[in-house]
């Protein structure tokens, strides 16, 4: 009877050790709501990024103006749009690949990193058009701008709900923009529609598109992570 026990013990470590354990790091990302704060964050730091990158080039062309105060400060692009761009930045990201999955129209055109990057040097570079060139008139310039929006879709999203989503979310910030503009938080040096440049929808849109497919690949990301987590259970 002691023996059969000795033996019985034996086999229950041994099956014990069969199993290869994990190391913390796994086990942190392979966790569902861990993985959304890292991906949320993620986000928030590419929005903060950009919003930086973006705004100096708008302040070097002298289109946007903040107070005297605001500038005479270290955060000379005043503090509160990077994180207000980051946060927008982290929602965006985190709802395009949601409202994929409850549109049952899981994304599969261009999933891969080189395509995302190149969709983020379009919008740097459409956003750097908007600073830079000269254009002959402000209509010129949005047909030109929605043009390039268009195209960075066309390109690098063609989704229904990428485009629709865009455009609601490009009117909800331009809205946004002119109550802050209307009450004097700052101000555009030559605005043409509303307080504001006609077209900055046009910088939404494409923003929101970058936005979204930064999103969906690192969502992407985190479900071959949760596969591999399930094949090795």
């Amino acid at each position: 009877m002691a023996d059969s026990t000795v033996v019985s013990d034996q086999q229950q470590s041994g099956s014990g050790q069969t199993a290869p354990s994990r190391g913390p790091y796994i086990a942190v990302i392979t966790n569902r709501s861990t993985t959304l704060v890292i991906r949320g964050f993620m986000l928030f730091s590419i929005g903060v990024f950009l919003a930086l990158v973006l705004n100096l080039l708008q302040v070097q062309r002298n289109v946007t103006l903040f107070p005297p105060d605001v500038i005479s400060s270290i955060f000379s692009s005043a503090w509160w749009v990077p994180p207000c761009c980051g946060t927008a930045s982290a929602i965006i990201g985190l709802l395009y690949p949601c409202i994929d999955c409850r549109l049952g129209e899981p994304h599969k055109f261009k999933r891969e990193w080189s395509s995302v990057m190149r969709c983020v040097a379009v919008f740097v570079g459409i956003n750097h058009a908007s600073a830079k060139v000269d254009f002959a008139n402000n209509v010129q310039l949005s047909l030109t701008l929605a043009a390039l929006s268009i195209g960075l879709w066309w390109t690098f999203d063609r989704s229904r709900s990428g485009f629709g989503l865009g455009v609601v979310i490009a009117l909800l910030a331009t809205l946004s923009t002119q109550l802050l503009v209307y009450n004097g938080v700052f101000q555009y040096t030559s605005p043409d529609f509303l307080y504001i440049r006609s077209w900055l929808p046009c910088i939404f849109f494409a923003g929101v598109i970058t936005m979204g497919n930064i999103g969906r690949q690192l969502a992407l990301y985190e479900c071959k992570l949760m596969s591999e987590k399930t094949h090795q259970d």
